[in-house]
């Protein structure tokens, strides 16, 4: 059974239609990336997936069942972007609060608030009140709560937005820990961290999907390499790279990075090729990938 099949639905604010016909379906294939401009329809297709919201037109199925179905308690969590915990209750008073509204019991509810807030790296952290905390804890304690009962399924939209580096990471890593076990769905800007987190890509813009690409978790694709250079004569690269066996067209994307397109099924042999002719003319490079980066895979117009 699939995990989520959208059939051609549409979602209409007024006159704006911030959904137009968007179909596709999702299997067990690893963390997913929503990516697509402001007001592209990600939110407003997170909130048609949990339920918040009920489409004008086209079906939705969620392991098998209508988004907000009983049986879905539990299944599904998500955490919306503009998320705020309550002023008046402690972390803890509200995370078994909404453990509880899943139907655990009340020793239920306190286990899962302990391991939730492990997970994050914020026991200590239980008996304080939001406004005592970072914003990057904040955030954290929002994760916390869309772990709570082992769900198969998370939605996140915007996780690590405004978030320092320490903090983008200890959401990545724990995303990472817990992907083999759950779902996840994650609608971000950032493709940097999209790249290293999710699997498959879903492209949304003016609510219709125009773009999906499967990647790992490197951004690996079969048949390129991506090469960033620190200090080079991008002229004199080129054409060396070029008379290279094995690469058949050097795509310049900006000064200093270059996709390499290369015979499908290269030997890793001439990626220690590549790294001997930079080394032979005292060039230095910042990075050389096996694959195109998100950003150029979804944006090039090669």
């Amino acid at each position: 059974m699939s995990i989520i099949v959208c059939d051609n639905i549409s979602l209409n604010y007024g006159s704006h239609r911030a959904l137009d016909g968007l179909s596709f379906q999702l299997d067990d294939n690893g963390p997913v990336a929503l990516v697509g401009p402001n007001g592209a329809g990600k939110t407003s297709l997170i909130s048609c997936l949990c339920g918040y919201q009920k489409p004008d037109s086209g079906l939705i199925s969620v392991f098998g069942h209508s988004p907000g179905s009983p049986a879905l308690i539990g299944r599904v969590t998500a955490l919306p972007q503009d998320a705020k915990l309550d002023a008046r209750f402690s972390i803890q008073e509200q995370l078994i609060y909404l453990a509880r509204l899943q139907g655990l019991s009340h020793a239920q509810a306190h286990e899962q608030t302990k391991r939730v807030l492990a997970q994050v790296d914020l026991t200590d952290a239980a008996t304080k009140l939001p406004g005592t905390l970072s914003h990057g804890m904040n955030k954290r304690v929002s994760i916390a709560q869309t772990l709570l009962g082992q769900p198969e399924l998370v939605l996140l939209d915007e996780p690590t937005a405004g978030l320092d580096p320490a903090n983008t990471r200890a959401i990545r890593d724990l995303i990472k820990s817990l992907s083999k076990q759950t779902r996840f769905i994650i609608s971000s800007h950032n493709l940097d961290e999209l790249e290293k987190l999710c699997t498959h890509v879903l492209y949304i813009d003016k609510g219709k999907l125009t773009k999906t690409l499967n990647v790992d978790n490197s951004g690996t694709a079969e048949g390129y390499l991506t090469l960033k250079m620190a200090q080079c004569d991008d002229i004199k690269l080129v054409e060396a790279l070029i008379g290279l066996a094995g690469i058949t067209q050097v795509e310049t994307v900006s000064p200093g990075e270059f996709v390499l397109h290369t015979v499908p099924g290269h030997s890793p042999q001439l990626e220690i090729t590549i790294l001997t002719l930079i080394a032979k003319h005292s060039w230095q490079y910042r990075l050389l990938l096996n694959g195109r980066t998100l950003e150029d895979s979804l944006f090039s117009t090669h």
